[in-house]
């Protein structure tokens, strides 16, 4: 069991390193949230039904990720008031679907906050495939989303279809959000997600030292609070959340105290590098 535990823990933290630098650069970091929320019926109904939990949530998520594309593309359409409702409305259908099923509210926690140490070998597979995936889409779309990101305006003056590069990522980033429900739970999964990023960005300003870093602070994030779960009997979900943003706190005062970042804004999009940027565009 515990060696399923810490293999899910691998497999999630580089999934969430990877996608979270996309998060934080591109600014959807409340989207994200509102995805973990609104994915949640999905992954209840998958769970009534009796399918895997990754159909459920996807089908779901995948609705939202167009949903939010679409409105980000209308003038006038307010997307983040939209996707405020989603992410109340999400959770709200989630609820009400729990509650229909007599019985079926002892296993909600599991939902919310994960459950890592009961992971199945199907579990495993299902999220090492999710990784391949992944790290297949970040790294043959690395240049056109880096492009879209930095510059949107400049990309579509390239001829760059933004809005398909744009729908890619929001349906990657919601594909990685269902993957780890298994391990931190649709609520705690924006904190594995966005923390060691953020916490990456402040030790450097180059796209790919910033990516592995985030991947590393994940993993190591998962792995403390995974051992801390075991040695003083917390929610293990709930452990690895809190280390990640424990994470972050060290390196915002390491930081401000002794790399002197603390000109930067610690929230804002990730500076990238000039030789960077010039690849994107080569």
């Amino acid at each position: 069991m515990l060696h399923r535990a810490i293999a899910e823990v691998i497999l999630v933290g580089a999934l969430a390193g990877m996608i979270g630098v996309h998060v934080v650069m591109r600014r959807l970091s409340f989207f994200t949230m509102a995805l973990t929320h609104a994915t949640f019926p999905g992954v209840v109904a998958a769970s009534i039904i009796g399918v895997n939990l990754l159909v459920g949530g996807v089908a779901t998520g995948a609705v939202i990720a167009v949903g939010v594309a679409v409105l980000t593309r209308r003038r006038g359409q307010d997307a983040a008031a939209a996707t405020g409702v989603l992410l109340s409305g999400g959770f709200a259908l989630g609820a009400a679907l729990v509650a229909t099923q007599s019985g079926f509210s002892r296993d909600l926690s599991s939902f919310l906050v994960g459950s890592i140490l009961t992971v199945s070998t199907s579990d495993l597979i299902v999220t090492a495939v999710v990784l391949a995936v992944v790290a297949v889409v970040l790294l043959v779309s690395a240049r056109p989303l880096l492009f879209a990101g930095f510059d949107p305006q400049g990309a579509r003056a390239a001829g760059l279809f933004t809005t398909g590069w744009d729908l890619l990522l929001l349906l990657t980033i919601q594909l990685v959000v269902v993957a780890v429900v298994p391990a931190v739970g649709t609520i705690l999964a924006l904190s594995l997600i966005v923390a060691p990023a953020v916490a990456a960005r402040l030790w450097s300003d180059r796209l790919p030292v910033i990516t592995a870093l985030a991947v590393v602070f994940a993993i190591g994030s998962g792995m403390i609070g995974l051992y801390a779960s075991a040695r003083w009997n917390v929610a293990a979900g709930a452990s690895i959340s809190l280390t990640a943003t424990a994470l972050l706190a060290v390196s915002w005062l390491v930081a401000v105290s002794w790399l002197g970042r603390w000109r930067r804004p610690v929230a804002a999009t990730p500076v990238i590098a000039a030789d960077d940027m010039h690849r994107a565009v080569a």
